[in-house]
């Protein structure tokens, strides 16, 4: 008749606890930027006219990049009013729009002039990119068997140094395996373009040359082994 040996650490089963740990670095996948396009206007109507025709611009501008972008979103949007400096009133002096936009790109040939396009338009300001791995990434799973791997090698080679060897799992916790903080590269920062809308098209901005960053994954497991009775004796 078989024994199950119990959960829990006793002289014929001893209990051995480690942690697992996995560190490496892998290229990124993405790029996200943020793109703030804002407007400036004696009154609300123009400040929303004006604000529509930028903001649109800009999608058109990132449509044209195809697969290239990942993802492209709409963040916050508002007009607000900017009193006189003597506020008496309620006068209000002039009105500014801005509208938040995200995208994200997956292609790094095509970043670099894409954010310079960008950072060239008027009222237009850039930041980014913030290099990153997608949640389904295959090397947060390499991590997280590197971590089990180094666990069970660390408890087999106590194990050994007392004469013994593992004979079953109790439990296995995973800590977590995530990406690091990105990490932001400069920023190409407020621009101011060369020519309003509706202007002469001007020559295409130098495309900026972006080194992808690579990125750390990170992955700890807590193991707990029974093992066989330890040899003891000298």
């Amino acid at each position: 008749m078989t024994t199950t040996p119990p959960p829990y650490g006793t002289p014929e089963h001893p209990r051995i606890a480690v942690r697992g740990e996995a560190h490496h670095e892998v290229d990124p996948e993405t790029a996200r930027i943020t793109i703030t396009v804002t407007t400036r206007g004696k009154d609300r109507r123009h400040a929303l006219e004006d604000l529509t025709r930028r903001n649109n611009h800009v999608l058109e501008l990132a449509r044209t990049y195809g697969q290239s972008i990942e993802k492209l979103e709409t963040g916050t949007f508002s007009i607000t009013p900017e009193l006189t400096k003597k506020g008496r009133n309620e006068q209000i002096h002039a009105y500014h729009g801005r509208v938040h936009i995200t995208a994200v790109l997956n292609d790094f040939t095509a970043l670099g002039e894409f954010t310079t396009t960008i950072a060239d338009l008027d009222m237009t300001r850039i930041n980014g990119p913030w290099w990153g791995l997608r949640p389904d990434s295959p090397a947060h799973a390499t991590a997280r068997r590197q971590a089990v791997h180094e666990a069970v090698q660390r408890a087999r080679e106590y194990a050994d140094a007392l004469g013994s060897h593992l004979t079953a799992l109790l439990e296995l916790t995973d800590l977590g395996a995530e990406n690091t903080t990105p990490t932001t590269l400069p920023t190409p920062g407020a621009t101011r373009g060369r020519a309003a809308y509706g202007a002469t098209a001007p020559e295409p901005p130098p495309t900026l040359d972006l080194e992808p960053q690579r990125q750390t994954v990170h992955a700890q497991v807590n193991a707990r082994f029974l093992m066989s009775p330890p040899k003891l004796q000298k």
